[in-house]
């Protein structure tokens, strides 16, 4: 039997949608007022899912503390608070939208996780736009 797990956390962080190579205009008609030159910012609310076996020993899947301290890590610690495009490296060169950011974590905490555990992440942008990946 396969047993799922989750951890919820949020960050706040400000962004700007914008291709350099494309004119001004066209980054206002395709990305709107997520274009606005001063940047704009969310509270986004990630979820992380992990599915796999229960230890016969400890009874976890995970130890939802040791999770914890994986996501402050890679995520909390680097993204909340700060301007994605300026302050955060992972989108020196890549666009951050709710679809990369989320990847981007995604990664982050694939890197850290036992990969016998099946990852899941669900980030929201706001309260009606969110992003889902599963393996």
């Amino acid at each position: 039997m396969k047993v799922s797990v989750y951890r919820k956390a949020h960050f706040n962080a400000a962004h700007r949608l914008h291709v350099a190579d494309w004119s001004d205009e066209k980054n206002k008609s395709v990305f709107g007022k997520c274009n606005m030159p001063n940047y704009h910012g969310h509270n986004y609310v990630m979820e992380v899912k992990l599915t796999g076996d229960i230890d016969p020993q400890t009874g976890y899947v995970m130890d939802l503390g040791i999770l914890k301290s994986i996501m402050e890590a890679e995520v909390i610690e680097r993204y909340d608070h700060r301007n994605l495009n300026l302050d955060v490296p992972d989108f020196k060169n890549l666009n951050p939208t709710v679809e990369n950011i989320a990847v981007t974590i995604f990664n982050r905490l694939r890197e850290k996780i036992d990969e016998q555990l099946a990852l899941g992440l669900r980030l929201y942008e706001t309260e009606r736009n969110f992003v889902d990946i599963e393996e």
